[in-house]
């Protein structure tokens, strides 16, 4: 057999020193540990659906800084399933409002109420009953709270009813509340085109909010 010539730019492992085959040992040996180690990260992360936040981040997206415009609180009764206090969000309307209270009783006067109105914040809604005396009294003396015609929840024929309202003033003042919300005070009357100070007082002791 002939020899086999040994090529002296690349000599065998053999041939190397052993520090130098030690120190090649060593590098193998770190990649190896970096190649598992970043393997077993991204295992773990897979595993635990963990996500990087971060931490500058502005802070006015935490629900907790949502401005407090963002809730009202609105009382429902009369006839509806579930009467009390609820919490809406700005912006919802009657029927959410009686949606949240579980519903109109069996013997709720459903067209009593305009579900398409604005909620504000503090006010009461009342779902009449079928049957129930809600308008002014005929003889207009007195005018007490509980005769009073509330002018949040009337509808469109109990406010015809009063003195020198008709069917085209009921609608103005209708169109007003759907459009500014509920009344705050009698005097935001005053506020419907058609109504002065005169017709106002005609009849200022026959409603209320």
């Amino acid at each position: 057999m002939e020899p086999q010539e040994l090529d002296a730019a690349n000599p065998p492992p053999s041939a190397l020193p052993p520090r130098a085959r030690l120190g090649i040992g060593a590098v193998i040996v770190l990649v190896l540990l970096a190649f598992a180690a970043t393997i077993g990260i991204g295992m773990l992360r897979g595993a635990t659906g963990a996500e990087i936040v971060d931490e500058t981040a502005s802070p006015s997206t935490s629900p907790a800084a949502l401005p407090a415009e963002a809730g009202l609180y609105v009382h429902i009764t009369g006839a509806v399933r579930e009467p009390g206090l609820y919490r809406l969000d700005a912006g919802d309307r009657v029927a959410d409002a009686i949606a949240r209270a579980g519903g109109f009783a069996d013997d709720a006067q459903r067209d009593g109420v305009n579900l398409a109105r604005p909620v504000a914040d503090g006010e009461q809604i009342v779902v009449p009953v079928v049957g129930a005396e809600t308008a002014a009294p005929a003889s207009g003396g007195g005018g007490s709270m509980g005769g009073a015609l509330d002018l949040n929840t009337a509808t469109r024929e109990q406010l015809d009813e009063l003195p020198r309202i008709g069917p085209a003033m009921a609608d103005r003042i209708l169109e007003w509340r759907e459009a500014n919300g509920r009344f705050t005070s009698v005097d935001d009357l005053l506020s419907v085109p058609g109504i002065g100070e005169k017709m106002l007082a005609g009849i200022r002791d026959l409603v209320r909010v």
